[in-house]
């Protein structure tokens, strides 16, 4: 008898319109501000969900202000997201201390990962965003197996030892059938405050020509600016904190285009 085909066992959320992946190659671009402030530029216009699917490193709680808070269990015995800034946010950073290490081994991953997308009530959303951990692991395997993912925002910064990374991300997502919605160039540049002068922190890499020959999308690029980790540390992330900011209003646009994008897909 045939193994069935795990990729074929998925099943749609109810009441889920869109599960898109915010993912990265790499650690340390700044995946998870990307998520949470393009979590809350979606919610401006649709109901938006955050899943923090970062079992190891989870830091939606602490990012979106709510690390105290509790997801209530029902009498159907599921989980109520906390709901902060609009959008319903569910993270295991809820249910363990946030100093305590999480000693999972695979099973225990594709465990967690079932009971977050099964056994929470995520009611009505038109997006729900996840937020992968770095590389290509058993997180991001179970979420391909388990849901139909709409697609994939992968977020880098400008060099080339970060393009290693996220080539390798983009082709797992490729081999799963995952479409890549586009790329997010985090850290891009620093604009001095004195001169206005546009510098570059990171050596500029060879992202652009590999995105142009792949034919991918770039959805943007983000300046590094202090008030932007300031916001996240705050628990307020910067399209709440400064909406009229330049970097809120590139998180607004890359949301529009992103919305867009998805729904001429359909």
């Amino acid at each position: 008898m045939a193994t069935p085909n795990p990729f074929e066992q998925q099943k749609a959320i109810s009441g889920v319109k869109h599960i898109v992946a915010v993912s990265s190659g790499k650690g340390g671009v700044g995946k998870s501000t990307v998520a949470t402030n393009l979590a809350i530029a979606l919610s401006k216009k649709h109901k938006v969900g955050l899943l923090d699917a970062d079992i190891y490193g989870p830091s939606i709680p602490r990012m979106m202000g709510c690390l105290n808070q509790k997801p209530v269990i029902t009498a159907q015995q599921r989980l109520l997201p906390v709901e902060r800034y609009g959008i319903k946010i569910m993270s295991l950073g809820f249910l363990v201390e946030e100093g305590a290490a999480v000693v999972w081994r695979g099973p225990m991953l594709f465990k967690a990962m079932d009971q977050f997308l099964r056994d929470v009530d995520w009611g009505e959303l038109d997006y729900l965003l996840v937020d992968l951990p770095p590389g290509t692991g058993d997180v991001q395997l179970s979420l391909a197996q388990k849901v139909p993912v709409a697609g994939a925002v992968v977020v880098t910064t400008p060099q080339n030892i970060s393009l290693i990374d996220v080539k390798k991300a983009i082709d797992m997502f490729q081999r799963v059938n995952i479409k890549i919605f586009g790329l997010i160039e985090n850290m891009s540049y620093y604009i001095h405050p004195a001169s206005r002068e546009k510098m570059h922190l990171f050596p500029k890499g060879e992202l652009d020509s590999y995105l142009q020959s792949h034919n991918l999308t770039k959805l943007g690029e983000l300046p590094f600016h202090p008030q932007i980790a300031l916001a996240s540390e705050a628990g307020i992330p910067l399209v709440e904190s400064h909406n009229d900011s330049y970097e809120a209003q590139e998180f607004l646009r890359m949301a529009d285009d992103l919305d867009r994008i998805i729904n001429l897909g359909k």
